[in-house]
């Protein structure tokens, strides 16, 4: 079988062009939509595309103000139902009527706001990791993660790269480091927006993950989220964690064959359903 390529476009929405990269084809296997964490962008997926694209349809968009959509106007804070807003309008110019979605990290609380919002058109989610806080854990991220002024030492820049080195994962190298870093700085002065968009969503996430219909798996990387997503069991009505620590940041682009693997028996046996050619 011939694997596929990775083709990018952009499409209108209500906030601008939306930025996508799209693999496969339409086929009887459901189509599958990415949602990369943030402050990151559709690129993360690059090299799992074509693995999962073999036999169906794959799209991984860039919300708005990451990667190479355009942003949200000035006067908006966006919040997950936002980001999922742009997601569902990229199902309705496809003209998809029924896809699974695969979420990371803050793309996890977009897959889950889009399944609960949307119970006849999610047939399955994937959460990469399951972004469950307490109170004081929110309390003390947003202040980690409380955006940096410029100035002219770099602060804001010394920062990101030590956050960089200090959350990669086993494999991960320097170049791919330097890639994670570049995509940081392309959310401008607004890089923060998805993180405490998430921060705001957290009681929510639980509460509509814990009401999905739909099959769930959880994918549990042994990340700065790990112990978190093991708190994600009671929450799951249909679904099941897997844990794999051996893998961190990066995993995505190490071992894309190997994720596939467990994505698409996921697709295949809890969400397998027919659509036409």
């Amino acid at each position: 079988m011939t694997t596929p390529s990775v083709t990018r476009q952009f499409i209108d929405t209500d906030t601008g062009q939306l930025h996508l990269r799209v693999a496969g084809r339409m086929s009887s296997a459901l189509p599958l939509i990415c949602l990369h964490m943030m402050p990151k962008s559709g690129r993360g997926f690059a090299q799992l595309l074509p693995e999962l694209a073999k036999d169906r349809l794959v799209i991984a968009p860039d919300y708005p103000g990451y990667g190479e959509s355009d942003p949200y106007p000035d006067s908006v804070t966006p919040a997950i139902s936002d980001y999922a807003d742009s997601v569902s309008q990229l199902l309705d110019v496809f003209e998809l009527e029924r896809v699974c979605l695969l979420g990371n990290h803050t793309g996890s609380m977009i897959a889950v706001e889009l399944a609960h919002r949307y119970p006849q058109r999610i047939a399955g989610v994937i959460n990469i990791s399951a972004p469950i806080f307490t109170q004081q854990e929110v309390q003390e991220l947003q202040q980690y993660f409380a955006p940096v002024p410029l100035d002219t030492a770099g602060t804001r820049f010394q920062i990101m790269w030590e956050r960089v080195l200090q959350y990669r994962g086993p494999g991960m190298t320097m170049e791919m480091a330097a890639v994670s870093m570049a995509e940081n700085l392309r959310g401008g002065e607004r890089y923060e927006d998805g993180h405490y968009a998430a921060f705001a969503y957290t009681e929510t996430y639980v509460e509509k993950l814990r009401e999905l219909e739909q099959p769930v798996l959880v994918i549990n990387p042994g990340d700065d989220l790990f112990e978190q997503t093991r708190r994600v069991d009671r929450y799951l009505r249909h679904g099941r964690r897997e844990d794999f620590p051996d893998w961190g940041h990066g995993f995505l682009e190490l071992w894309p064959g190997a994720i596939a693997k467990i994505v698409l028996e996921f697709l295949d046996s809890d969400c397998a359903e027919k659509v036409d050619e």
